[in-house]
């Protein structure tokens, strides 16, 4: 977890679904966003608004998204984050990530063990900066 190569494998990956992202820019999710899809990814907001943002449809849940995810990026409260895994694992995502300050280290065990690629406590804006 977290080294170089599964983040790369992550950082590759298209279809990301951003937990916690709503239409407020002050809020780290929505910058980072943002920047992964002007690198190419394809975004889904989850959050219980259901907002468009980034001009992306929003989903209330995972399980709402009507596409396979890839990648499951976490802007959630640490003590919320091993649900959305289990949701992760649910879907069928091929992986999660949990942003800065997001540490759950039995729910990144659970998304191993279903064999999940697996980023904690990381950001993909701040990653980016280190592989270009």
């Amino acid at each position: 977890m977290n080294n170089t190569e599964t983040i790369s494998q992550i950082l590759a990956l298209k279809n990301w679904a951003i937990v916690g992202l709503a239409n407020n820019p002050d809020r780290p999710a929505f910058g980072v966003s943002k920047l992964l899809k002007a690198k190419g990814h394809r975004i889904f907001p989850v959050h219980p608004k259901a907002e468009i943002v980034h001009g992306e449809v929003g989903y209330q849940s995972l399980a709402d998204i009507p596409v396979q995810v890839d990648v499951v990026d976490c802007f959630v409260n640490s003590n919320l984050v091993g649900a959305v895994v289990d949701q992760a694992i649910a879907i069928g995502a091929k992986a999660v990530w949990l942003q800065l300050g997001v540490i759950d280290e039995a729910a990144i065990q659970r998304a191993q063990a279903a064999g999940l690629l697996t980023v904690m406590d990381r950001c993909p804006a701040i990653e980016y900066q280190r592989f270009n």
